[in-house]
């Protein structure tokens, strides 16, 4: 379930709520080739699938630069923000991956709103946002990214 948020001021409201969690998505080979291949990154451990079987997880596994650069998109279906002009993405003011996303496994994003800061033409939102993959017993991916509404 979506959480709607109208306006810039509905987001006080929010500071320490959980707004839910995205569907569950696959994270499949092709996508962590194509990150691969976008950043340069081309590491046994993500690209080859063969050399990696035999490496410490048995498989390949994401980037842990890919499975953060999902939240804008997974943060969708946590939060729709409407009656502003434009959200931006800000940055992080910290990010851990403490597990592995195994590719071919299924991930979701959760959030909760850490804080909101006013400045000049909008708000700032920092939301603590953890990407977990289905059935594991840790967090892939913990970190606290700050967008920017304009209204």
């Amino acid at each position: 379930m979506v959480t709607k948020v109208e306006g810039l001021a509905a987001f006080s409201d929010l500071v320490g709520q959980h707004l839910g969690y995205s569907q569950y998505v696959k994270v499949t080979q092709e996508q962590v080739n194509l990150f691969a291949d976008a950043t340069g990154d081309h590491q046994w451990i993500h690209t080859d699938p063969e050399r990696a079987a035999k490496g410490p997880f048995g498989q390949t596994i994401a980037h842990g630069y890919f499975t953060l650069s999902l939240i804008p998109v997974l943060m969708g279906q946590v939060v729709n923000v409407t009656g502003v002009t434009m959200g931006v993405n800000y940055g992080a003011n910290k990010v851990r991956f403490p597990s592995p996303v195994p590719v071919g496994s299924e991930i979701r994003a959760g959030a909760s709103v850490a804080s909101v800061e006013k400045f000049e033409g909008g708000i700032q939102v920092a939301m603590d946002v953890t990407i977990e993959v289905r059935d594991a017993v840790k967090p892939s991916c913990v970190a606290q990214v700050v967008f920017r509404y304009y209204g």
